[in-house]
């Protein structure tokens, strides 16, 4: 295909800005930088305000990406087809659930190749029933004509594979969403710490990523060593059926069990301070919280499930413990503490080992690139890293 005229347009979509600028930014940028333009759709950040963002052409969708309304869905899938239609993007790269399912739907229609990224699960699959059998119908309609479709553990392409909501053949594997290793480094000197421990949590304060167990767990620790800090960093009040509410969040302030620290758009100054960070989630798809966190040196305290065991190696740069169990989650936190400050400091350095071999973000960007120039018939880099 010959480059002539304007260069050729990648679409891409997530259920918010916010996550298209702190999850994907680079790889935007490197869209940019091999010759393409790139497109954003997602909601506005807030009503009435202007779209955020440094890329040519932004157009606002209408997400409710937690909603379960057949009409609003159905208006997003026209809203979807009606845009490509008018900018008829060479491809279209979606994450989250909404734009992977309505988005893909749309582009099959239109004719758009569509590569989906299935970052994770969500509430859905985690709790099963009539809703996870809904959702996988839709999953396994959307991704029938999709030429590549990314997942960040294989556990979860396997599931897709094995449920018949993917062909092995479309089926990729990506090291999560790649971490900017230049950003993300540990500190220059370690701080002094304190007798005990800060474990630090990062992430949308949501039920099924084990916040009430780690609170419990907070209790169970701290009534043994009063001293140690647990904090938690991330959006309060997400649009998620899971959601920590404020009131919650603040009779756990007052008993003195763990400190909010709000949503940060850099979380760096946070994890430098931190002595390991936790999370206690229920499922993964590949948590970039850890993948920062071991970037910068820190020791991970996770639970056992899909995602968080592709990045924590149990008594090499973490402890993993039981999903749903604050005793198994409080035990961990305890034999972390334990530990000679010396053993810390090598699970920090075998956190940086690892996300220096799998988990670069250039590895992400590469797997890119390729599999748009696959469906565009244009040479591949061969640079990827990436199994299918």
């Amino acid at each position: 295909m010959e480059r002539v005229g304007r260069p050729p347009t990648i679409l891409v979509s997530a259920n918010s800005l916010w996550n298209l600028r702190n999850f994907r930014g680079r790889l935007l940028d490197r869209l940019v930088e091999a010759g393409y333009s790139v497109a954003v759709a997602a909601p506005r950040e807030e009503a009435g305000a202007p779209m955020a963002g440094k890329w040519e052409a932004q157009h606002p969708l209408g997400i409710d990406s937690d909603g379960l309304n057949p009409v609003h869905d159905g208006l997003l899938i026209l809203a979807y087809l009606r845009l490509f239609r008018k900018i008829r993007p060479l491809a279209y790269l979606s994450f989250t659930a909404k734009p992977n399912i309505y988005g893909a739907l749309a582009a099959g229609l239109a004719g758009v190749p569509a590569i989906p990224n299935v970052s994770g699960l969500g509430t859905a699959f985690i709790r099963g029933g009539a809703l996870q059998r809904v959702i996988s119908l839709m999953y396994r309609a959307a991704f029938r004509r999709a030429p590549v479709v990314f997942f960040q553990n294989g556990e979860d392409r396997d599931l897709f594979v094995a449920r018949g909501l993917v062909r092995r053949e479309q089926a990729r594997l990506l090291p999560g969403s790649g971490v900017d290793l230049q950003r993300f480094q540990p500190p220059p000197a370690p701080r002094e710490r304190d007798a005990c421990c800060t474990f630090l949590f990062v992430g949308r304060l949501l039920g099924d990523k084990g916040v009430r167990e780690l609170v419990e767990a907070a209790r169970r620790v701290k009534a043994v060593e009063p001293q140690a800090r647990f904090q938690l960093l991330g959006f309060i009040g997400a649009a998620n059926r899971t959601a920590i509410g404020k009131d919650e969040l603040a009779a756990w302030e007052g008993d003195g069990v763990v400190e909010y620290l709000g949503a940060a758009e850099d979380v760096r100054p946070f994890l430098a301070a931190a002595d390991a960070v936790v999370l206690p989630s229920y499922r993964e798809g590949l948590p970039r919280s850890l993948l920062e966190a071991a970037a910068m040196g820190r020791p991970l305290i996770a639970t056992d499930v899909p995602g968080n065991r592709a990045v924590v190696a149990d008594g090499v740069n973490g402890l993993l413990c039981a999903v749903r169990s604050a005793s198994s989650l409080a035990d961990a936190l305890l034999r972390f503490i334990a530990l000679p400050a010396a053993e810390k400091r090598l699970m920090g350095e075998a956190s940086r080992r690892l996300v220096e071999e799998r988990f670069s973000e250039e590895k992400v960007v590469a797997a890119y690139l390729d599999a748009i120039h696959e469906v565009a018939g244009l040479p591949m880099s061969g640079r990827n890293g990436v199994s299918q």
